[in-house]
């Protein structure tokens, strides 16, 4: 069984309860336009460049079979319509400018790495898949859920949501939290936020808590979009009818814009104030109306 995954995030601490090891897979079915891993979006592998660390070696230009890339009077460029992601020119840029973004793997390498820091997953720590959304890889997701099982290993699944319940139902047995994004509560809003209709998003979420999942809901909190009185108030009213150990606010930041410019992609990320203490908090204290726990940290 094999994979595509992204990158690997190790001892990472809000990516559920406990020190973790957060695997990243590749492929997401909404289009968020806060998405802070666009490398993420794409199902298949993807290069990056990063210009501002482009020393003009000309390793890559010796390295890719394609020729894909070109250096002209110490200026580079990269044909994207030649480059085929194999990523050799990234395995000879010492000056890290050139990064592949997703690499096959199988079931067996990706859980050695997770088992590495078994000795650290005190206190309910473990791995985590993440994305992208892993339910895109569905069978190879249910397998790393397995593996981890088998080892002992603490499984999280930080999902958007938006997959077939079946896939859900296949997993539960092997998912010890779900931490699960509400992006927004009326369908046109999620439609302007992500491209894609909330209605199976919440239809799962009533669904995992009916089975008596171990759910902790994950909320971006994105000015102009959906920290809204209304909006918040509909969040509240929707999470009080379900079960869940806790929600945590996360405060919109716009920190990824190198890596749209990276990737060639159209950078969606508005520029808009980032949300301070005072207003997160607001926001924090409707949501705790509903009786709900709400992490702002």
């Amino acid at each position: 069984m094999k994979g595509i995954v992204t990158d690997f995030k190790r001892f990472a601490i809000h990516d559920g309860d406990g020190i973790r090891t957060t695997v990243f897979l590749k492929g997401c079915p909404l289009r968020c336009v806060w998405c802070h891993n666009p490398e993420s979006i794409a199902p298949r592998p993807q290069l990056a460049f990063y210009a501002e660390k482009c020393v003009g070696c000309g390793a890559c230009v010796r390295a890719c079979p394609q020729v894909a890339h070109k250096l002209e009077n110490g200026v580079h460029t990269l044909d994207r319509n030649s480059c085929v992601s194999c990523g050799m020119c990234a395995e000879v840029c010492y000056a890290g400018a050139l990064h592949l973004y997703g690499k096959e793997m199988t079931v067996e390498e990706v859980i050695r790495i997770v088992a590495e820091d078994k000795i650290f997953y005190t206190n309910g720590g473990g791995m985590t898949l993440s994305g992208g959304e892993p339910t895109r890889q569905r069978d190879f997701a249910l397998a790393l859920l397995l593996a981890a099982k088998g080892e002992g290993i603490n499984t999280a699944l930080d999902t958007c949501g938006m997959t077939a319940w079946e896939t859900f139902a296949a997993m539960l047995p092997y998912v010890d939290t779900f931490l699960y994004d509400v992006k927004h509560i009326t369908e046109a809003g999620h439609l302007r936020c992500t491209g894609r209709s909330n209605w199976k998003i919440l239809d799962n979420l009533r669904r995992l808590s009916g089975a008596g999942a171990r759910v902790e809901i994950r909320m971006p909190l994105f000015p102009g979009h959906n920290d809204d009185t209304e909006t918040l108030h509909g969040v509240g009213a929707l999470l009080s009818g379900v079960r869940i150990t806790k929600m945590r606010l996360l405060p919109y930041n716009d920190c990824a814009h190198s890596k749209y410019a990276s990737l060639s992609l159209p950078d969606t990320m508005p520029k808009v104030p980032l949300p301070d203490r005072s207003h997160v908090e607001s926001c924090a204290e409707i949501l705790r109306g509903y009786g709900i726990k709400v992490i702002t940290e």
